[in-house]
C-alpha cells in the first residue's frame, strides 16, 4: 500500500510540464520559496522585497509594477502589512487576475488565526494592523496551514496540472512535519527564555518556541527607539537583573532581537550597556544564509540557543 502511495507521488512529481509556467508573484520572499516548493518546475517566482528591506515600506518601482501586471497569481500576507503600497502597486498594475477577490490573488493571513488582532484602530498607538500582528510566517506551524491552502489554489488556477501539485504539497508537508518535530525539540529549552523585540515581528515566534517578552525598542509600533525610551528600557532590564534571585515576576533579558533589515544602532547601545547580547536573525528567507524556509528556522533556533 505505501510503495503504490510513494510511486503514485513519484510519478507526479516527475511528470514534465506541457504549457508555459505560472508566474507567481509575491509581496514577501518567504511566500516565494514557499510557492517555489509547492509549484516545482510549474511555476516562477519573484518576490517584490527582499529579506534586507522592511515589508511595510517599499516603493512601487516600475519593475514591481511590469511583474505584478505579468502575474497568474499573487501571494502577499495580508492584516495590512502591505496596506502602505500593495493598493497603488495594484491600481497602477491593471491586472484584473491578481485584484483582491479574484483566485490570482491570495493572502496568507486568511489561511491562520492571527495574534493580537485590534478591537478598534488608534494610529496614536503606532503602526498597529487591526487586524492582527501580520509577521505570522514566524510560527513554522502557520507555515503548513498556508502551504495547504496555497496548494490548493495553484490547483484552482492550473487544474491541468493538480496531480503534480497535490504530489509536491505532499513531499513538502512529509518534510515539514519531520523538521517541525525536530525543531520542536531543539527549542525546548528556550521555553521561558526572556528577550526583548526590537519591533513586534517576532511575537508569533515567541507564542510558539514559549519565549518571553520583556521589552521592545520601539516606543510604540513602527517608530524608531527614542533615547528617553531606551535609558528607561536599561533601567528596568537593569533592575530585573538586580532581582533576579528574588521573587520578582521581572525576568534579566537573555537577549536583544532584531531582523536583518533593521538598523542596529539602538540594539548595540543597549547590549553595551545591559549586558546582554544582540541577535540578529533572519526574519525571512535570504537572510544571515537562511536559504530557504527549513534554514530560516534552523538559524533562528540555533542563535537563540547560543544567547542562552
Amino acid at each position: 500500500m505505501h510503495r503504490t502511495i510513494f510511486l503514485a507521488v513519484l510519478g507526479a512529481l516527475s511528470m514534465a510540464p506541457a504549457q508555459a509556467a505560472l508566474k507567481v508573484f509575491t509581496c514577501e520572499p518567504e511566500w516565494a520559496a514557499l510557492a517555489q516548493e509547492l509549484g516545482g518546475a510549474q511555476v516562477t517566482t519573484a518576490s517584490a522585497t527582499t529579506a534586507l528591506q522592511d515589508p511595510h515600506h517599499i516603493e512601487a518601482r516600475p519593475s514591481l509594477i511590469a511583474k505584478t501586471r505579468q502575474a497568474d497569481l499573487l501571494v502577499c500576507t495580508g492584516a495590512g502589512l502591505e496596506a502602505g503600497w500593495l493598493p497603488p502597486l495594484l491600481r497602477t498594475a491593471g491586472n484584473a487576475r491578481v485584484q483582491p477577490g479574484q483566485p490570482g490573488y491570495f493572502e496568507a493571513a486568511s489561511a491562520v488565526p492571527l495574534l493580537e488582532v485590534q478591537t478598534r484602530a488608534d494610529r496614536a498607538a503606532g503602526d498597529v494592523h487591526p487586524e492582527g500582528n501580520p509577521h505570522l510566517h514566524l510560527d513554522a506551524r502557520n507555515i503548513a496551514r498556508v502551504a495547504e491552502q496555497l496548494a490548493a489554489r495553484l490547483r484552482q488556477l492550473d487544474p491541468s496540472n493538480a496531480a503534480y501539485y497535490g504530489a509536491r504539497h505532499a513531499d513538502f508537508a512529509r518534510r515539514w512535519q519531520t523538521a517541525l518535530a525536530r525543531w520542536e525539540r531543539e527549542a525546548a529549552p528556550l521555553k521561558g527564555m526572556p528577550v526583548v523585540y526590537h519591533h513586534r515581528s517576532w511575537v508569533y515566534l515567541a507564542y510558539w518556541l514559549g519565549l518571553n517578552e520583556v521589552g521592545v525598542l520601539e516606543p510604540k509600533p513602527g517608530l524608531p527607539p527614542t533615547a528617553a525610551h531606551l535609558t528607561q528600557l536599561l533601567t528596568h532590564l537593569r533592575e530585573a537583573s538586580l532581582h533576579k534571585n528574588s521573587q520578582s515576576k521581572t525576568q534579566p533579558a537573555r537577549a536583544i532581537v532584531r531582523s536583518a533589515y533593521e538598523d542596529g544602532r539602538a540594539d548595540a547601545w543597549l547590549s553595551e550597556r545591559a549586558q546582554i547580547p544582540a541577535l540578529v536573525l533572519p526574519y525571512t528567507v535570504g537572510a544571515e544564509g537562511a536559504d530557504d524556509l527549513f534554514k530560516l528556522f534552523d538559524i533562528t533556533i540555533a542563535r537563540l540557543k547560543e544567547a542562552m
